[in-house]
């Protein structure tokens, strides 16, 4: 359970990652507004009362029952230089037992987008799951045709393992999705075979 890290704060280089507050309202409205046109194509459709305050409010409660919950790890993206809000990343669908896993997702706003800050939230979050929360194994999955979340996934230590068929809904379109996993302990493409 995560119940005593309700105050989670991973740092990385750059960033600052922590849960959503009420405060974090106006910021994250304006870049979801600003990034609206970049984001679009690879998001589920928006719900009517997605910049509403109420809406994000039932967000920041969300993320608090589910740290509470050990089922997510929802996090800002806070730059320390300025306490920019750069954009989330959700460690969602924790699965104990067996499985030890868990399912990534992100975002960015388009005025951060290729500078390094995901890739770098990834990592950060990565090393969390595995040294701090114990997990085994973590998933993603984006469009084929998302070349830089692919990338940066890739650049992360996932590694690609095929396409599920009407995985999510995106901009209101059933769509197939690639899925990559990252493991604590990966030995994909190794072998013992020629080994004495």
């Amino acid at each position: 359970m995560l119940s005593r890290r309700h105050k989670v704060r991973i740092e990385s280089e750059r960033m600052t990652l922590r849960l959503p507050v009420h405060g974090d309202f106006k910021q994250w409205a304006a870049l979801r507004r600003h990034s609206e046109t970049f984001l679009a194509p690879w998001e589920p459709t928006w719900a009517r009362d997605h910049f509403d305050r109420k809406s994000f409010a039932n967000r920041v409660y969300w993320a608090q029952r589910s740290v509470s919950g050990g089922t997510a790890l929802p996090l800002m993206l806070i730059r320390r230089t300025d306490n920019a809000l750069l954009g989330a990343i959700t460690l969602d669908n924790i699965r104990r037992g067996p499985a030890q896993a868990g399912t990534l997702g992100y975002w960015v706003g388009a005025p951060f987008a290729r500078q390094g800050f995901m890739r770098e939230a990834i990592q950060a979050v990565v090393h969390h799951a595995f040294h701090q929360l114990d997990l085994s194994r973590l998933e993603a999955a984006c469009l084929p045709e998302n070349t830089p979340s692919r990338g940066v996934l890739e650049k992360s230590g996932f590694k690609y393992e095929g396409v599920a068929q009407s995985y999510l809904q995106i901009n209101g379109r059933w769509r197939n999705h690639v899925l990559y996993a990252n493991l604590r302990s990966d030995r994909r493409g190794k072998t013992e075979v020629g080994q004495a």
